[in-house]
């Protein structure tokens, strides 16, 4: 078992039983799509967050709209809590029942519902994850670039406001999704924004929904910008002699408008637990991976410029990938990191720092979090998207061991604490979940925090749609 929950959650994981008949109403529409089998339970309970909470009392597949509105439907008849699941993938306790409930699986809703290449633009249904949409678009010449990562739902993707390692360059989710398919509380479907690059028409409804973390509705199609395949792509690798060298440089490309696609930074953990996973020879130091998009001519100035910046800053050992192969070797072993990064500790499981601060104050940030972590003898990994400004430390933790997670969690306030004061954010792209409840307060202010709560108990009366998650009612 892992640690408990921090006591300031505690108030909002009250159990709400589902009721017999709520039950028999679900097994009569959806059948053998409807389980309660303890398997499929604890598999919907579950993420990659370090919290064990009992899992929903039942399962329901659905593989439509009208599907998903029936479930919403019951739900509200009975006051019943609803929590969306997509992948399972995300960090913060999004999909865990606190409160019991139903489980929606959207996995099932992976159609790719139109494409239309000239005005590069993409409705899809929830479930499609991000890997199987560029593979399905690729003949068109477009792509969509948002990458967190993980093969993530695009769903779950919209609800957490997701971004990753293209942000720098494409933006997040928030500037991507231009339209959804929403299930509202009640059940009923709505249609949010259109696929027009700008509206001037009433409320944002589609910013509400994006980043509200299925506690507004359940996203079931959303339509997505698209962009052209970039005639030439390069990626380059490069050690610095610190973490401070690494991010100044960063800072610098930033700075001077270079339109860099991807810079991410790993530390010299992080490189290490790579090469393991993924049997590289990687210099065992700080590390800058970055990609260059554009013409042939604009890649090759972008490179040369960057690199004699990194210079500037110790930057050494410059390696190349132009091919695709290349390039997605490098990628792949980025994009393993969070688990090529649980093997540094048998047995650990993280907790994940997600701070993101304005470009000027991203060095001292990081380079303090990371003599933090040292100093308290910490095991850890630090990988970021520091071209936003946005960075991650992994704290490994045995979660057997309750000091070690308080000692994490203890490392993780200084950290947000720290970005707070910097006028940054306690989460860049991971959203607030279970775990940054009490950091939401910290930054936005309670006044703020109870407008929300206002707009929630407004569309949300009975509390049903993923109850327990950013604020406690």
């Amino acid at each position: 078992m892992n640690a408990p929950l921090p006591a300031r959650l505690l108030p909002s994981i009250e159990p709400r039983p589902l009721p017999p008949e709520a039950l028999a109403a679900l097994r009569e529409r959806f059948g053998e799509r409807c389980s309660t089998a303890q398997a499929v339970r604890e598999q919907h309970g579950r993420d990659e967050s370090p919290f064990d909470v009992r899992p929903p009392d039942v399962v329901v597949y659905c593989e439509s709209t009208e599907e998903v509105a029936a479930v919403v439907q019951i739900a509200d008849r009975h006051a019943v809590p609803v929590i969306p699941f997509g992948t399972g993938s995300s960090l913060e306790g999004h999909l865990l029942a606190v409160q019991g409930g139903i489980s929606v699986d959207l996995a099932r809703m992976n159609k790719v519902v139109s494409v239309q290449p000239e005005d590069l633009t993409v409705t899809v249904q929830a479930g499609v994850t991000r890997m199987q949409l560029n593979n399905e678009i690729r003949h068109t010449g477009l792509f969509f670039p948002i990458d967190p990562g993980a093969d993530a739902s695009l769903g779950g993707m919209s609800a957490t406001r997701a971004s990753g390692t293209n942000a720098v360059r494409y933006g997040t989710m928030r500037e991507n999704v231009l339209g959804l398919t929403v299930v509202t509380p009640q059940g009923k479907v709505i249609r949010t924004g259109t696929r027009a690059r700008k509206s001037s028409a009433g409320y944002d409804l589609t910013r509400l929904m994006v980043g509200s973390e299925g506690t507004l509705g359940v996203m079931t199609e959303i339509t997505l910008r698209l962009y052209p395949l970039p005639e030439a792509i390069s990626a380059a690798i490069c050690a610095f002699p610190s973490i401070d060298a690494a991010v100044r440089t960063t800072i610098q490309i930033i700075q001077m408008g270079i339109p860099i696609a991807r810079c991410e930074l790993l530390d010299a953990h992080a490189v290490r637990a790579v090469n393991r996973h993924d049997r590289l020879t990687l210099a065992e130091s700080p590390m800058l991976l970055m990609e260059f998009h554009g013409s042939q001519a604009g890649v090759a100035e972008q490179a040369a410029t960057v690199q004699e910046i990194a210079s500037e800053h110790g930057g050494a050992n410059f390696e190349w990938a132009t091919t695709p192969e290349e390039r997605t070797r490098l990628w792949t072993a980025r994009h393993h990191a969070y688990f090529a990064g649980l093997q540094l500790k048998a047995g650990s499981r993280t907790v994940t720092t997600d701070t993101c601060v304005p470009i000027s104050r991203l060095a001292e940030c990081v380079t303090q979090a990371s003599a933090a972590a040292t100093a308290a003898g910490m095991t850890h990994y630090i990988v970021g998207h520091v071209g936003d400004g946005n960075f991650h430390i992994a704290y490994l933790v045995d979660p057997n061991i309750p000091a070690e997670r308080e000692l994490a969690e203890q490392l993780n306030d200084d950290v947000v604490q720290r970005a707070i004061a910097a006028q940054g954010t306690c989460t860049g792209e991971h959203g607030i979940g279970l775990h940054k409840m009490g950091f939401l307060v910290d930054e936005a202010g309670s006044d703020a925090v109870d407008l929300m709560r206002t707009v929630k108990r407004a569309l949300d009366p009975k509390n049903i749609m993923n109850p327990g998650k950013i604020f406690a009612l």
